[in-house]
């Protein structure tokens, strides 16, 4: 029987180059279970993706800030508080570090991303002064409340499909899908993750990014 899957996007449906493996426009429709993209981005980005690949809009953003599921639609977290965070960090010389523009930030709903470029020691000074937590997904620096995890937004999207969070099988890279990883059934870090990863998942696989990925994908079915 094939599994539900939870999966990253960043680190595990990309090239080493950051774009998106063209090989899942052909996997992922396919796949005979509900497909759940798990992501540190802003909520439209994994949307959008789920559009472009003919699959149904499920989602857990912003490290599960924010979960879609058969049209349901939830929110966790304190964007207020991460923005007045944000703000004081920026008043203290840190800098977000996406310019004016600003894309990375413009449609969060729940949190706030910072540049890896940036000031860890005073972003994490700052957020501890506002009861703010950061995650370093390796992409970027997120400035969220303290409990906002993939795995609870995991745990809401087998609630609302009838699942058991159990059932799923999760394939991430980086800090923030530990969570992910301990609520899932099976798990797997590719090549690529970080050592927090690496140490939560079930197996680690020899290959990195969307072919240490695609590899799993074909070993399960």
């Amino acid at each position: 029987m094939t599994p539900p899957l939870a999966l990253d996007i960043d680190g595990t449906l990309t090239t080493p180059e950051g774009t998106i493996d063209p090989r899942f426009f052909d996997v992922l429709p396919a796949w005979d279970a509900p497909v759940v993209l798990a992501t540190g981005k802003a909520f439209p980005y994994p949307v959008a993706l789920c559009h472009f690949l003919g699959v149904p809009e499920t989602v857990v953003a912003e490290n599960g800030g924010v979960v879609l599921a058969a049209e349901e639609v939830s929110f966790v977290g304190d964007r207020e508080r991460a923005r007045a965070a944000a703000e004081a960090f920026e008043e203290r010389g840190g800098d977000l570090g996406w310019g004016a523009a600003d894309t990375i930030n413009r449609w969060r709903e729940t949190e706030i991303a910072v540049d890896v470029a940036a000031d860890e020691a005073l972003l994490r000074e700052v957020a501890a002064e506002y009861g703010m937590e950061v995650f370093d997904t390796g992409y970027a620096y997120h400035l969220k409340a303290p409990g906002v995890e993939k795995g609870n937004g995991l745990r809401e999207v087998a609630e609302i499909l009838g699942l058991d969070a159990g059932e799923f099988v999760a394939v991430g890279d980086s800090e923030n899908d530990v969570s992910l990883f301990e609520v899932a059934g099976d798990s797997y870090a590719l090549a690529n993750a970080d050592e927090r990863a690496r140490a939560a998942a079930a197996a680690i696989v020899d290959g990195s990014y969307s072919e240490g990925t695609l590899s799993v994908l074909e070993s399960l079915r």
